[in-house]
């Protein structure tokens, strides 16, 4: 008998299931469970859907609900019956049902997999994008308590649900019966569900995002009567920009007589303005920030930015009173920007916003900045300007308790305005989500991120974020990998940025310098040497260099095919009488402009000592050449990449494999803006930028050093988005010598045996046989508690062997003699036996083994970690004390693929030893690639293996052998990254 409503256990209320998402249109909403509680909320709901939808749903008129539909609609055992509801300012928006059936479609338990599934959205919220998250969740759910597959019977003209479950991305099967569509909806997450899934997550987060940067109305809340404070400040900075919307000053103690402020309305409330208001900047003492979030969440405020301070960032209390913040925003449908924020900027022209404390807006640019931090905000702010640099847009997130840097890069992966994103952070809320953004939008344009808070080993005051274990050093190699350009300061920040957004892509590292200068040209040549360029010995234009010299120089360098960047260096003139003269700086950077802009498109620095104007003038567009499309074709630039020779491996290792030639772009409706790739001397003559926005301003520094290293970034970011152009793959062969069942059924084994929750080491012989699956063979150790055992191992595996102690104080530690190695016979192995003895302890305390030899070659480490933050590590290096002092290891996020496992061995400086050092012979790194490939794959496949270890790896001429493993198995952490869409909950 199938069991019925009352029968069916009841589960406890899964919290879990909770989250805020972004709808299409930007505003937020909460998905939760429905309660035995929501009975009046679900009537109030269906009163307000049109008949229509009713009929929809139903297949039949249904004008309101029955008690017994309102007792069945919620009361739900949360196993085989669930009920979800999307909810804005706790009134129902929109709901989902699932009941789990059989084969005959009668009502079920488990182990039943099949589920009915039913949808009802309230009219006037339909095509927001809430059909489409309520699937997503109820999905995960499903797959939570069991359920494979959903069927739906769907009318034929109810086109919007079809829709809905077309575009989900799943395996679906569809059939016609009795006058009504039936589909079978398989939801096993698919490429193509996922790629759906993050493809409505970046746009209705970047509208987020887009609906704070430009409102079409402002009200500042907290607008003091007299001159001065937060609130005025901000008010008085956003008249000054010529904000062309709407502005109103808000505060609840001006007197009923006072109905203008600083030219514009003033009122006690927003409920008095009587017109919609997009965003509102509140500036008020944070015990009075509730009631004013409350009056914007009553007035259909869409966004806002809380420069008020006291919360997280003062300890426990107020670290409680921002996640109180965050709710209440949320629960109407609000994103924050804040607290505790510095405001947000908007130079385009049809917005002209400055709703910040920064007293002077920056000018109209290419450059999108983000920043944790309001001092670091206003630095960055102030060196722009300085720079003569101009922005598309900034946020100063302060605690960024909602928005943060990931909602900022999916704004700038489709900004048009921007051209180049710069990130100040002090953490990562979500590394997995950032990575896989920075990619994405790192393919289209440049991402540069200054990481504060790099080595506290804790988290800045007002950022409650997820823990992540992982050294910043392993940090830096994932951004690296993501294609994220990091620098250590924000000077050195500013210096790329300016570099990336005014100038074309470096087609390789070949570098032309020229100057008026001996000295700092030399300079600059030594500076390029040791940021891994590759330098043209420098040209003296001699001090007596007039402006027209340097023109000819530069564009004659320009016309050269054998350099792909050119740094021009300059000090002031001597006069007749023996004293320097600063110049007309103007005069100068005009020649520089004429002949950038004849040229091909290669990057160009300057570098000056005290030339007034110059670096100003230089700043200014070249208004000789009017902005046009690039005529270089992808083609070209993999043909002029290959002429210069532009990867540059480690020193005395070979290139990692070059990239097959791309597949002509996709020229479809969803297919991503192609990237910009560097020119061709057959180019536009007018340089633009890096992102092919215009003819290009042309960076100056005051320091050779800065202007190289700011290049070399570049130089790095060209190749890594050239190679990116064609990903890598996972070799097919690795499919035919693993077995992922066998592995599999081992890790359950183990772990069902795991007392502790926190999961168990293998044993050497568990280790052996879980990596066997995968075709990683462990050379076998016998233990040698006495000589006679060691004898007897010995004559089994074979001489010569390593005599070696396992005890964790000595584990991989042959410079404290805990290793005797060639050990040719048995009075040898004897003699070993006790000189390891007499010198180290009892055989009990040192638990020596005894292997047999492997051949000879470079001892290495692989290892693979999952970080719960992060996720699956794979790391590399060579064995052995200096390695480690030195922190010469590498790290590429798991699945690795083929062009990953060779740029990780490729990566360490210590990868000279790998391929024939100083005349040794080199080894076989395309076993090691593969070992890392394997290793990449076993934890991928199966999250429960949290570490492996592989120590140490002697890679030979001809082959490797793993000579120790160690692997811990637990239960997987949760994976954020593949769940449906939510924001976070800090």
């Amino acid at each position: 008998m199938e069991p019925t409503p009352e029968q069916s256990p009841h589960h406890a209320y899964p919290d879990h299931w909770e989250a805020d998402v972004v709808l299409r249109d930007g505003g937020t909403a909460r998905i939760r469970p429905i309660t035995t509680d929501d009975a009046e909320r679900l009537v109030s709901f269906y009163e307000q859907v049109s008949d229509e939808s009713k009929y929809y749903r139903f297949f039949a008129p249904y004008p309101r609900l029955s008690d017994r539909d309102v007792h069945r609609f919620t009361h739900h055992d949360y196993v085989d019956r669930v009920g979800l509801a999307v909810t804005i300012s706790g009134e129902f928006i929109g709901t989902v049902r699932y009941d789990r059936i059989n084969d005959q479609g009668r009502p079920a338990s488990a182990p039943a997999d099949e589920a009915e599934v039913a949808f009802l959205v309230q009219d006037a919220h339909q095509g927001r994008g809430v059909a489409s998250a309520l699937l997503e969740h109820i999905a995960a759910v499903a797959r939570e308590r069991g359920i494979r597959r959903f069927a739906a019977e769907v009318l034929p003209a109810n086109n919007k649900m079809i829709k809905v479950f077309r575009d989900g991305g799943y395996t679906q099967r569809r059939s016609f019966e009795d006058g009504s569509v039936h589909l079978t909806l398989d939801l096993e997450p698919t490429e193509k569900s996922l790629a759906v899934q993050r493809g409505r997550e970046q746009r209705a987060e970047a509208r987020s995002v887009q609906r704070l940067l430009a409102p079409g109305s402002v009200a500042v809340i907290g607008t003091g009567r007299a001159p001065g404070g937060v609130g005025r400040t901000v008010l008085r900075n956003l008249l000054a920009s010529g904000y062309t919307g709407r502005t109103y000053a808000v505060n609840r103690a001006f007197d009923e007589g006072v109905t203008a402020l600083d030219g514009v309305p003033a009122h006690r409330s927003l409920g008095e303005i009587g017109e919609q208001v997009d965003l509102a900047v509140i500036a008020v003492p944070a015990r009075r920030v509730p009631e004013a979030v409350a009056d914007c969440g009553e007035h259909g405020v869409q966004g806002l930015v809380v420069l008020s301070a006291g919360y997280a960032e003062r300890g426990a209390d107020g670290r409680e009173l921002q996640r109180e913040l965050v709710r209440q925003a949320r629960s109407y449908g609000m994103r924050i920007i804040g607290p505790n924020a510095f405001g947000i900027i908007n130079t385009a022209e049809s917005v002209r916003l400055n709703a910040s404390l920064a007293p002077e807006s920056p000018a109209r640019g290419r450059i999108g900045l983000f920043t944790q931090s309001g001092a670091i905000g206003i630095a960055l702010l102030s060196g722009l300007h300085r720079r003569g640099a101009g922005l598309s847009s900034f946020i100063s997130a302060g605690n960024r308790a909602d928005v943060s840097g990931n909602d900022f890069l999916q704004y700038s992966f489709e900004d048009p305005d921007t051209d180049v994103a710069l990130l100040y952070l002090e953490s990562l809320g979500n590394p997995r989500k950032f990575t896989r953004l920075a990619r994405r939008t790192a393919a289209v344009k440049p991402v540069v991120v200054v990481k504060g808070a790099r080595h506290s080993g804790s988290t800045p005051p007002g950022h409650a974020v997820p823990v992540s274990r992982i050294p910043d050093a392993t940090v830096s190699a994932l951004m690296r990998q993501a294609g994220v350009i990091r620098v250590d300061t924000v000077t050195e920040m500013v210096d790329a940025g300016l570099l990336l957004a005014g100038q074309p892509l470096p087609a390789g590292p070949r570098v032309a310098i020229l100057g008026n200068s001996e000295s700092l040209g030399l300079l600059t040549y030594d500076a390029c040497l040791a940021e891994g360029l590759r330098p043209r010995p420098p040209i003296d234009l001699t001090t007596a260099a007039s402006p027209q010299d340097f023109r000819d120089a530069l564009a004659e360098a320009l016309a050269d095919g054998t350099c792909d960047a050119v740094i021009v260096t300059a000090i002031p003139w001597v006069g007749e009488n023996g004293e320097a003269e600063t110049g007309d700086g103007q005069v100068l950077a005009a020649a520089l402009h004429k002949a950038v802009a004849g040229g091909a498109a290669k990057p160009v620095a300057v570098v000056h000592v005290e030339i007034g104007g110059l670096a100003e003038a230089l700043a200014a567009a070249s208004s000789t050449a009017a902005p046009r499309p690039r005529t270089a074709t992808p083609a070209a630039d993999r043909t002029r990449a290959a002429a210069s020779s532009s990867t540059a491996p480690a020193p005395g290792a070979p290139a990692a494999p070059r990239a097959s030639p791309a597949p002509a772009p996709s020229t479809g409706p969803d297919a991503p803006a192609a990237p910009a790739t560097p020119g061709t001397p057959e180019a536009s003559p007018a340089p633009e930028s890096a992102t092919g926005h215009g003819p290009g301003r042309i960076p100056a520094y005051p320091a050779a050093e800065r202007a190289v290293r700011a290049l070399a970034e570049a130089v790095k970011y060209a190749q890594w988005r050239r190679q990116a152009a064609v990903p890598g793959k996972i070799p097919e062969f690795l499919d035919d010598t693993i077995d992922k069942p066998g592995a599999a059924a081992l890790i359950e084994a183990q772990l069902a045996t795991a007392p502790d929750p926190r999961g168990r080491p293998l044993t050497h012989a568990e280790a052996r046989e879980l990596l066997g699956r995968y075709g990683i063979a462990v050379r076998p150790t016998l233990p040698a508690p006495d000589p006679e055992a060691a004898v007897a191992a010995a004559a089994r595996l074979g001489y010569p062997v390593a005599l070696k102690t396992t005890a964790p104080h000595l584990r991989h530690r042959a410079d404290l003699g805990g290793v005797r190695l060639d050990v040719a016979d048995e009075e040898a192995l004897r003699r070993a036996y006790g000189e390891l003895t007499d010198l180290l302890g009892k055989p009990a305390e040192l638990l020596p083994v005894v292997q047999a030899m492997a051949p000879r070659g470079v001892d290495t480490v692989v290892r693979a970690s999952i970080d719960a933050a992060a996720g699956a590590v794979l790391s590399f290096g060579l064995a052995g004390a200096p390695s480690e002092l030195l922190g010469d290891t590498a790290h590429r996020l798991v699945p690795a693929t083929d062009r990953d496992a060779a740029e990780l061995i490729r990566s360490i400086r210590a990868a000279p030893v790998l391929f024939g050092w100083r005349g040794s012979a080199p080894v076989d790194t395309t076993a090691l690639e593969e070992l890392l490939l394997r290793l990449s794959r076993l934890v991928d496949d199966h999250p429960e293996v949290v570490s492996v270890a592989l120590e140490p790896v002697v890679v030979a001429p001809h082959g490797l052998t793993v000579l120790g493993a160690s692997v811990r198995l637990a239960p997987p952490p949760a994976r954020s990254d593949l769940g449906p869409r939510r924001l976070p909950n800090y």
